[in-house]
């Protein structure tokens, strides 16, 4: 299996980045992981329709360029369908069993994904109807993978 992340924005706080560097660690005992941190743009204070439309098609431009043809595609979005940890695990486990070994998630930026990212999205994905900062649902995300290849392995983990 070969899991890809491309996230939207940089992680600066030192307590995220030590948590995805575990949680990557952890995954490496399952599957291949590659993490693709794509530039965000500069949202101003109170941007108009018209500018968060110019920000999420100039973020979904550098999505666009990592995407790969053959690869399983699941956004995180607060619209996507919510699952519980055991029901993601078995969605990537059919997906391997159907021949699916490529798997790519995308985080948005601030501003979420822009509507064409959103279109060629092959599964969305809720984790809540809350929002979360985009560089936390990065670490939401590694470990509910994590969890994920532990279910399917039938490896022990906390409910």
């Amino acid at each position: 299996m070969n899991v890809t992340i491309i996230s939207v924005g940089k992680i600066k706080e030192k307590y995220l980045s030590d948590a995805i560097i575990e949680y990557s660690k952890r995954i490496s005992r399952y599957s291949k992981l590659d993490i693709i941190e794509v530039a965000d743009e500069k949202t101003p204070e109170n941007p108009s329709d018209v500018e968060k439309s110019k920000i999420l098609e100039k973020e979904a431009e550098r999505i666009l360029k990592y995407l790969k043809k053959d690869s399983f595609l699941i956004t995180l979005e607060i619209l996507g369908k919510e699952l519980t940890s055991e029901d993601l695990a078995k969605k990537i486990n059919d997906l391997s069993i159907s021949g699916k070994s490529d798997i790519t998630f995308v985080i948005g930026g601030s501003l979420g994904l822009s509507k064409n990212i959103s279109e060629i999205s092959d599964f969305k994905l809720s984790f809540s109807k809350m929002t979360f900062p985009h560089q936390l649902m990065r670490v939401i995300l590694l470990e509910q993978i994590y969890r994920s290849f532990r279910i399917i392995s039938g490896e022990p983990y906390h409910k």
